[in-house]
């Protein structure tokens, strides 16, 4: 699939052999730092716990308050301007404020800090005079705010901050001392502002609740509430339940619920929780209650397998679907890899049971335990490789006596530059007589039968899978199909039986493929959607090389959450070109689908030809009928490898070699190195190695 494609670096490399066999090539996941699957099950209430909402209320715990605040920055709690409820009727009650941080955390949350700890880290991260002018701007602008002046233009300028994770660590710092503040970062400078959200919100309650109610929503953690000060007044608590469904709705959901004071008089209160993304929910007898699935966390180990055929194997022994598998990304099938997996329905013993025999298979079961939540497509750091190449020499053309040395210029030259950031062959199906972008443009233009029939065609081999396989093209036979195929092929049989039941025609297709689930039917597409995107980074190289021109697209890291994934996507403007303002780095290719933007010179018009050849020029990039929605999203075209090592090894006796000349035949290469996710390996070693694999 790359083997016209262009290169970044122009060392002459060497060639070699990779993968001889699965210990060859061990892949690692690397987790996201701080990635735990905690428990978010909504805790019982013990027999000396708090009194239960009620049917008006969700249920199984009294909702509480992130933490207190003591008092903040600028006075806070002593403000002028229009009055909070509490202020307005000293007879309302102070709800959960009263608490202690200590009693108002939750169990498993990280301790927030204080006030003064939020003030010494960011002395740490601006410098002293830096953190008091901050200081300044903000009281001044709460100053501001107090006498109902317009202060909706101030800034102020934290000045440029190149390093991302510093950004981050600033970002967060700003917001949790300064909640009534909002960070953007405009071309590495970081400008401060005011939040005009808090100032709309504190009009309406307490400059205290105002602060812990940004907290909170800052916070993002999964499961916690938090509740406003019981409000009598039934007009006002619409106001506020309106203001966040309006500012906060896709995040956040209000309910209503009455509470009870010491005196044993009921009052209302509004209680906020953010949205479930994807839960299961039943009707209780009082209100909705969660129903808790079953998940257990494990680390696959495989060998010589692909991901989807391991779950394939590991379904059909539990007796479950391979949509109950859930998984961050698929991994190399010819090596050995590690990766985390949680299952569905699935008991950690029952788990354990089957491990003798799925060691037949190829695989190791390791880490068994219970869990709470599925894992995510994406949901990882990067991939550790340890790669060993054999069979190393020169390359044809090269009359280079030194091959340590063509070794030693490669590996630098692309530890230094990096390498094209290309969809590996294990994306498309390497090998295989009908590649996985086939089908992908078959389901694209919405040809139900052409892609069952692409799916089901056979490699030239003798063996059950293909036999049966091989059967059903030649006979339209899903039954006698069906029955041919071994029980681990688990998509075919799904696939099969719709067909059997629907008839092998556009209908019946369709029926098949909604059949399967559906992170395999977008699958495809997404392969056919790749090979586009490696075929226009290659093109664009070869156009414009390492220059960036009028017309490109770079990534702004302007972070406000506010600010849509297009509006981040900047496009090169000619006064930009002429003083190199970007650099390669930070050039990006979409995607195709219906929601980005194509750059605005030839790449952008050789995008459209593109898909005009694959008769999708009119293509919404929405398949309706499969349920299949295809937005895009932005794939940088360059990419860095992290932690890059190696060293020569003989062969013999696998001991590290120094000698400055080497005898080709009886040395190996072994190289080390990381990979953000969604990078391939084989990528990179094309690029360090200038051979196709």
């Amino acid at each position: 699939m790359l083997r016209s494609f262009s290169y970044l670096t122009d060392h002459p490399g060497f060639c070699g052999t990779i993968k001889n066999s699965p210990s060859d090539f061990v892949v690692t996941e690397i987790e996201m730092p701080q990635h735990v699957l905690r428990d978010t099950r909504p805790e019982s209430l013990d027999e000396s716990g708090e009194a239960p909402l009620g049917r008006s209320s969700w249920c199984l715990q009294q909702p509480k308050k992130l933490r207190t605040e003591p008092p903040g920055p600028c006075g806070e709690g002593h403000r002028g301007g229009v009055p909070g409820p509490s202020e307005r009727d000293p007879s309302w009650a102070r709800g959960d404020f009263s608490a202690s941080p200590k009693q108002n955390q939750r169990e498993g949350e990280p301790e927030l800090t204080s006030d003064l700890e939020e003030a010494s880290v960011l002395d740490s991260l601006l410098g002293k005079p830096m953190s008091e002018l901050l200081d300044k701007f903000a009281c001044d602008l709460k100053d501001a705010w107090d006498l109902e002046s317009d202060a909706g233009t101030r800034e102020f300028s934290l000045g440029p901050v190149l390093d991302k994770k510093s950004r981050a660590g600033l970002h967060s710092a700003v917001r949790q001392r300064f909640p009534f503040l909002v960070t953007v970062t405009k071309d590495n400078e970081m400008v401060v502002k005011g939040n005009a959200d808090y100032r709309e919100l504190r009009r309406l309650v307490t400059e205290k609740e105002t602060s812990a109610f940004f907290k909170f929503l800052d916070a993002k953690l999964e499961k916690s509430t938090f509740s406003f000060e019981p409000d009598g007044n039934k007009e006002h608590r619409k106001v506020v339940h309106h203001f966040i469904n309006r500012k906060f709705g896709k995040l956040l959901e209000t309910k209503s619920f009455a509470v009870t004071n010491g005196n044993d008089q009921q009052n209302m209160s509004i209680m906020v929780r953010f949205r479930e993304k994807s839960s299961s929910r039943k009707r209780s007898a009082c209100g909705f209650q969660e129903k808790q699935d079953l998940y257990t966390a494990f680390t696959l180990q495989k060998e010589n397998l692909e991901t989807l055929e391991a779950i394939s194997f590991l379904a059909a022994e539990l007796g479950v679907l391979p949509s109950d598998f859930s998984y961050t990304g698929i991994k190399d099938k010819k090596a050995i890899t590690y990766q985390p997996m949680v299952v569905k329905k699935v008991t950690p013993e029952r788990l354990k049971e089957i491990g003798s025999k799925m060691e037949k298979k190829g695989m190791k079961i390791h880490n068994i335990h219970a869990t709470c939540q599925h894992l995510r497509l994406g949901q990882l750091k990067g991939n550790h490789f340890e790669i060993l190449v054999r069979d190393l020499k020169h390359h044809s053309h090269d009359s280079s006596a030194d091959l340590k040395e063509r070794i030693s210029e490669a590996m630098e030259n692309v530890k230094t530059k990096g390498f094209v950031n290309y969809y590996g062959p294990q994306r498309f199906g390497q090998g295989q007589s009908v590649q996985t972008d086939q089908i992908g443009l078959a389901l694209l233009n919405e040809e139900m039968v052409k892609a069952v029939k692409l799916f089901f065609t056979p490699e030239d081999t003798d063996d059950p899978v293909n036999n049966a396989k091989r059967y059903f093209l030649q006979t339209e036979d899903a039954k006698g199909a069906l029955v041919m195929l071994p029980e681990f092929k688990v998509r075919e049989k799904m696939l099969l039986r719709a067909l059997n039941r629907y008839g092998v025609n556009h209908e019946g297709c369709t029926k098949g493929w909604l059949n399967i689930p559906h992170s395999m039917r977008i699958f495809y597409v997404h392969a056919y959607c790749s090979k586009i995107w490696n075929e226009a980074a290659s093109y664009r190289l070869k156009i414009y090389g390492s220059k960036v021109v009028e017309g490109d697209l770079v990534f702004s890291e302007e972070n406000h959450e506010s600010i849509s994934l297009n509006d981040k996507v900047h496009v090169v403007t000619a006064p930009e070109e002429a003083s190199n303002k970007y650099s390669i780095n930070q050039v990006v290719l979409p995607m195709v689908g219906h929601s980005i933007k194509y750059p605005s010179n030839k790449v952008g018009q050789w995008y459209h030809e593109r898909l005009s050849k694959d008769e999708l020029q009119m293509c919404k990039f929405r398949v309706s009928p499969l349920q299949l929605n295809i937005p895009g999203c932005y794939r940088p075209i360059l990419k860095n490898v992290q932690n890059l090592s190696y060293f020569l090894e003989g062969s013999e006796n696998g001991t590290e070699i120094e000698d400055t000349h080497l005898n080709e035949s009886k040395v190996s290469l072994h190289i080390s190195f990381d990979l953000d996710s969604s990078c391939y390996a084989t990528v990179c070693l094309r690029e360090i190695m200038k051979c196709d694999f």
